[in-house]
């Protein structure tokens, strides 16, 4: 799901608004989210390294996922050195932290399939026969007064 997270500073009242938007349909944005920042405390704790920062942004009602947060931090280092900038707008893609088709092979030697099915030896039948050892056919006598013969 594409997302697009934008940084809106209100330098008079000292305010970050942060808006989350998601990509619902192929062209067609929706907003999600909105959150508000105290804007010296989070222009300090982007000053004070990943960790503070992470530690002001991540909040209740707005946690988004590590990835996720790393990208936003380092794509707003540099607006929150520039007091006059006032948007930013950073772009993700939660494919991102899914490892690619490319990482993940599958080799005929890694799994020994067979060999774990038939690591005891039994087969389908004997556990079967250990399961059910005893003859199940009712026995009706002409005492049973029950309306239902199986």
């Amino acid at each position: 799901m594409k997302q697009k997270i934008r940084f809106e500073k209100n330098i008079k009242d000292g305010i970050l608004t942060i808006l989350e938007s998601s990509e619902v349909d192929p062209g067609v944005v929706m907003p999600l989210h909105e959150e508000e920042y105290d804007l010296a405390q989070i222009t300090q704790a982007s000053k004070e390294g990943a960790d503070a920062f992470l530690a002001v942004f991540r909040r209740r009602s707005f946690f988004p996922a590590r990835d996720m947060s790393m990208k936003l931090y380092e794509g707003s280092i540099a607006f929150f050195k520039d007091a006059a900038e006032e948007k930013l707008e950073i772009e993700y893609n939660d494919i991102e932290a899914v490892p690619g088709e490319d990482d993940f092979r599958l080799e005929d030697d890694d799994v020994e399939l067979d060999a774990i099915l038939d690591e005891d030896g039994d087969s389908k039948e004997d556990e079967m026969r250990e399961i059910d050892s005893e003859d199940d056919t009712p026995i009706f006598t002409p005492e049973d007064t029950s309306e239902h013969e199986n």
